[in-house]
């Protein structure tokens, strides 16, 4: 039995992994499809956001990649980060590259969720909530 749970816990790292590397590169590709297409699309605000879920994407792929004990919270982050970016990709359309985007960080979200094995998000501290509300929109 403990073969078998042993399995499936490297599979789903396995299909985490891809989940976050996948994503990455749909984000990457959405962030210069944005810049491309200009207008609402190129708003600063989405393309930080497009950055942000690309590099914690790469990151959470690498830490569980090397086997990090911290990868759950990496993993945890990286959840967070990719469902506020689905909500901001379906803000903006529901075809193309904004649809493909959404749909990658749905999918590496719930993977990241399970992986992430339950970590509590940590309250920001006082200079940063400061910094992220001084932060124009």
């Amino acid at each position: 039995m403990a073969n078998a749970e042993a399995m499936r816990s490297h599979s789903e790292l396995r299909e985490c992994i891809d989940h976050c590397m996948a994503c990455h590169r749909v984000c990457m590709e959405t962030l210069a499809d944005c810049v491309k297409q200009g207008g609402r699309h190129a708003e600063p605000k989405l393309l930080r956001m497009l950055m942000d879920c690309a590099d914690i994407c790469e990151t959470s792929a690498r830490f569980m990649m090397r086997g990090s004990d911290l990868h759950s919270r990496t993993c945890f982050a990286c959840a967070e980060v990719c469902a506020a970016c689905a909500e901001v990709c379906e803000q903006l359309g529901d075809e193309g590259m904004m649809k493909a985007c959404a749909e990658m960080c749905r999918r590496c979200e719930e993977s990241c969720r399970r992986m992430s094995g339950g970590v509590m998000p940590q309250p920001l501290n006082p200079e940063a909530a400061q910094r992220a509300a001084d932060l124009p929109a």
